[in-house]
């Protein structure tokens, strides 16, 4: 599964030169959407930090300064995935989260190892063409805009100047048609021509496609195959109708496609993944050991090994370039609840030097969850249904009841972390958000009676509860 993080951070970083953030500086970046785990994230900020400083040697010692995998060891629920992927925001980094347990060894029907660098590399072609994008913006606006005036007042005499008379023939030009088409450019500015009609060329490819059926690097050989034979298939321009409004993005696209330089993109995203990619790799301990009862799982050991070279250091053939995976930062996590990081085949335990365990969430914890990060579950319920001029307010001793009844059902039954807490503030405000704008009272106050009411009973039913929370 890859995700794609896009500029999010850039508001932030724009303040911020990320050469200039110490790891102390990233640690409260972090400390604003993860509570606790203070030694994660010391730890992935001292990773990030020490990019920079390889970054600033010199060619020959930067070569062999490794990153430090790191793994980390803690139940689900607890922030290891959020920490990896707000840190990949501070960075800016081509980031992807997989799991380890969607690959098998080679042979056997599943994913194949290299496709994450393919992924990574893909996401990391995906950033280096929208920052070019943006560079190029001013430039295709203008562009966009003469050719909308173009379509809007298509020239009434056209002249063309010939080399054979060896002078140059006078410019032809129109003063009221010049005066016409600067209205009409006030007009497109300000908007009032956006729900006009206008009639452009558009490229339409033939949607020819090939299917494969599974197995090893299929996936590979059916982009390799799309790319070969999509010059088979010729795009022929189609005259569409659409609106001014609509036209302008079609429009403004296609000029930013022109201006950019999809080599120069191609290079900086290659040497983007190689220097500052980030992969998760989630569920480890999945592939940890065998099978209780000791049956032997045919891939587990497989698919350990077919990872160590990636996190050792190898080249990838991907459809833009080869990529070396030496200096791509790997972070490893799991709950290790049936296996331990022991179980790991040793070369690979040797591939993650650096290990964090991450403490369970306690009751403060959990209060500081729904309240304290930037994008807390309180605030997000609040803005939800704050469009619907619905004002949501929670009182300390509601807070204090929801992180009680959370510790409490993951004590008793399994333990999901700060995950509970979805589950229990979807089941508390279920009423109020079916019901919506029909609700009468538009400022609804959450108390710890209000929470008693509507989930005590759900609470003490220890049947019940196994089934709904």
């Amino acid at each position: 599964m890859a995700i794609y993080l896009g500029g999010e951070i850039k508001q932030t970083m724009n303040k911020r030169n990320l050469d200039d953030l110490t790891p102390r500086q990233i640690v409260e970046e972090l400390d604003k959407y993860v509570v606790g785990q203070n030694s994660a994230k010391k730890a992935v900020a001292v990773a990030l930090r020490n990019r920079i400083r390889r970054q600033k040697l010199p060619e020959e010692i930067a070569q062999d300064v490794l990153p430090k995998n790191i793994l980390m060891i803690g139940t689900t629920g607890v922030g290891k995935t959020e920490i990896a992927r707000r840190l990949a925001r501070i960075a800016d980094s081509p980031f992807i989260k997989i799991e380890a347990s969607k690959f098998t060894e080679v042979g056997y029907v599943g994913r194949d190892v290299e496709s994450m660098i393919r992924e990574l590399t893909e996401i990391a072609v995906e950033m280096s063409k929208q920052n070019a994008y943006e560079e190029v913006l001013r430039a295709a606006e203008e562009n966009t805009e003469e050719k909308l005036l173009d379509l809007l007042l298509p020239p009434t005499n056209l002249h063309y100047q010939t080399q054979t008379d060896g002078v140059d023939s006078p410019e032809i030009t129109e003063p009221p048609q010049n005066r016409t088409r600067e209205k009409l450019r006030g007009q497109l500015q300000s908007g009032e021509l956006d729900t006009r009609t206008v009639e452009i060329d558009t490229q339409d490819r033939s949607n020819a496609t090939i299917d494969f059926v599974g197995g090893q690097g299929m996936e590979e050989m059916g982009v390799n195959l799309k790319d070969m034979f999509g010059n088979l298939f010729p795009t022929k321009t189609v005259r569409r109708k659409m609106k001014v409004s609509d036209a302008r993005n079609y429009i403004l696209r296609e000029e930013q496609e022109n201006l950019v330089d999809m080599e120069q993109i191609t290079r900086t995203a290659l040497k983007r993944t190689e220097n500052s990619g980030i992969i998760f790799l989630d569920e480890i301990d999945k592939i940890a050991g065998r099978e209780s009862g000791g049956s032997p799982d045919v891939s587990r050991e497989g698919v350990q090994r077919d990872l160590l070279p990636i996190v050792e250091g190898t080249n990838v053939n991907t459809k833009y370039g080869m990529v070396n995976t030496e200096h791509i930062l790997f972070i490893a996590a799991g709950a290790f609840h049936v296996s331990k990081p022991s179980d790991l085949i040793p070369e690979l335990q040797g591939r993650f030097p650096i290990r964090v365990e991450l403490e369970s969430l306690t009751i403060d914890d959990l209060k500081r969850i729904l309240t304290q990060p930037k994008n807390s579950l309180i605030k997000q319920y609040q803005a939800l249904l704050d469009t619907e001029d619905i004002r949501l307010e929670f009182t300390e001793d509601a807070i204090s009841k929801l992180a009680e009844m959370t510790a409490e059902i993951n004590k008793s039954t399994e333990n999901i972390g700060a995950r509970r807490l979805h589950t229990l503030l979807e089941k508390l405000l279920e009423e109020i958000s079916y019901l919506g704008n029909e609700l009468e009272e538009k400022h609804q106050r959450i108390d710890a009676e209000y929470v008693d009411e509507r989930l005590g009973s759900l609470i003490q039913d220890q049947n019940l509860r196994q089934y709904i929370l």
